[in-house]
C-alpha cells in the first residue's frame, strides 16, 4: 500500500535524523490532549471537555449514524487506546533505500515498491538517516535533465549517489509504546508523515506513516498502486468458505444462493465485516466466533485493531453450491 502524499515546508528538509536514543523517543510520547476536541470541533459538535462522553451518549442513539459512521466513531474513541506497534509495518517487511545508492538505484526501489516515501539508512536498517519522497526525486531529474530549451534526460547523471543530493528528508523517531492519536498530532504539527519506531536498544523496530494512523478510523484506504487480484471467497471443505471481510453481501449471498442474515441488519450494511461489526457492536478478537441470525456461523481467521480481514463461513450441516467466485477489481 503506498503512502499519501504531502510536502512538508522547505524549513522541514534536512538530512540530520533527530535522536532516537529510547529515552529521547519517549520525549515525543507526551499526549496531546486538545485532540479529540479538535475532531470534534472539526465534524461540528460542541466542543467541551466531556467531547468523549457526548460522542458516546449520541452513539447510544440508534437513529443517529449510520453503521459506517458509527464504526469510524468507536474507532476514534478507541484510538487512545491503540499504540504504535499496533499499526506500525514490522521491520522485516520496511522497504528502504541506502544513502549511497546512485540515484539510478533509488529510482528502481520506488518503481518496485509503488511508496512515495522510502526510508533512507546508512549501511543497516539501525542506521536511519531519513526519508526521500518521490516528488523530490522527480524535480531532481526534471531539474538535472533542463537544456534551456527543453529536457534531455540523457544528460541526467543517474550515477550520482543520494548522499551528494539534497533529497533526504527527516523522519519522526518514535516508541511503540506510543499512542496512535499522539503520533497523529505529532505528525500534524510537524508535517512529517513518516515515523521510524525505535526500541528499547535504540533499533528500528517499525515504520509508520500517517496512512497507517488514518486506516485506524477510517478503514484501509486504497490507491492505484493497491492490486489484489485473489478471490474474496473460496471454498474451504464441504460446506466451508474462507472470505475476505471486504466483500460484498450480495456476493456472498450470490454464492451461498440465499440470504445470509436475513433481517438481522438494515440496508446499509455492504459489506461482510460491516455485517460482523454490527452484529456485535465491535471489531471481532482473532479465533472468535459469531453467530449468525439465519443458521451460519463466521470463525474470524484475520482481524486487526481497524477491520476484519478472513472470515470462515459456514452452516454446521450444510454445503451450498458454489455459483460465482468475485474477484477484488484492481484499480
Amino acid at each position: 500500500m503506498s503512502d499519501q502524499d504531502a510536502s512538508p515546508l522547505a524549513g522541514d528538509l534536512s538530512t540530520e535524523p533527530q535522536s532516537r536514543s529510547a529515552p529521547e523517543a519517549r520525549e515525543a510520547e507526551r499526549p496531546s490532549e486538545s485532540w479529540l476536541e479538535r475532531i470534534i470541533r472539526a465534524v461540528g459538535l460542541r466542543p467541551a471537555h466531556s467531547a468523549r462522553d457526548e460522542i458516546e451518549d449520541a452513539l447510544e442513539d440508534p437513529d443517529a449514524f449510520t453503521p459506517e459512521e458509527r464504526r469510524m466513531l468507536r474507532n476514534l474513541l478507541d484510538l487512545s487506546e491503540i499504540r504504535v506497534e499496533d499499526v506500525m509495518v514490522p521491520r522485516a517487511d520496511i522497504l528502504a533505500v541506502e544513502i549511497g545508492w546512485p540515484i539510478a538505484e533509488v529510482v528502481a526501489a520506488f518503481r518496485d515498491s509503488g511508496h512515495s516515501r522510502m526510508p533512507v539508512y546508512r549501511e543497516t536498517l539501525d542506521d536511519p538517516v531519513g526519508m526521500v519522497h518521490i516528488k523530490d526525486l522527480m524535480n531532481w531529474l526534471t531539474k538535472a535533465a533542463e537544456t534551456g530549451t527543453g529536457l534531455g534526460f540523457e544528460k541526467v547523471d543517474l550515477s550520482t549517489p543520494l548522499e551528494k543530493t539534497d533529497l533526504v528528508r527527516r523522519v519522526l523517531f518514535v516508541p511503540p509504546s506510543m499512542p496512535a492519536a499522539t503520533l497523529l498530532a505529532t505528525m500534524r504539527e510537524s508535517r512529517v508523515q513518516m515515523a521510524l519506531v525505535i526500541d528499547e536498544h535504540g533499533g528500528v523496530d517499525g515504520l509508520a506513516s500517517l496512512e497507517d494512523v488514518v486506516e485506524i478510523v477510517f478503514g484501509e484506504i486504497e490507491d492505484e498502486h493497491d492490486e489484489d487480484d485473489e478471490a474474496l471467497i473460496v471454498p474451504d471443505g464441504e460446506g466451508i468458505f474462507l472470505v475476505d471481510g471486504r466483500i460484498d453481501l450480495d456476493d456472498v449471498e450470490a454464492v451461498l444462493g440465499e440470504p445470509l442474515a436475513p433481517g438481522a441488519v438494515d440496508s446499509e450494511v455492504d459489506t461482510l465485516g460491516g455485517l460482523v461489526f454490527t452484529l456485535l457492536g465491535r471489531i471481532p478478537r482473532r479465533g472468535e466466533r459469531v453467530v449468525v441470525p439465519g443458521g451460519y456461523e463466521l470463525d474470524i481467521v484475520d482481524a486487526d485493531t481497524r477491520r476484519v480481514r478472513r472470515v470462515r463461513l459456514y452452516r454446521p450441516g450444510f454445503a451450498p453450491e458454489l455459483r460465482r467466485m468475485p474477484r477484488l477489481r484492481s484499480a
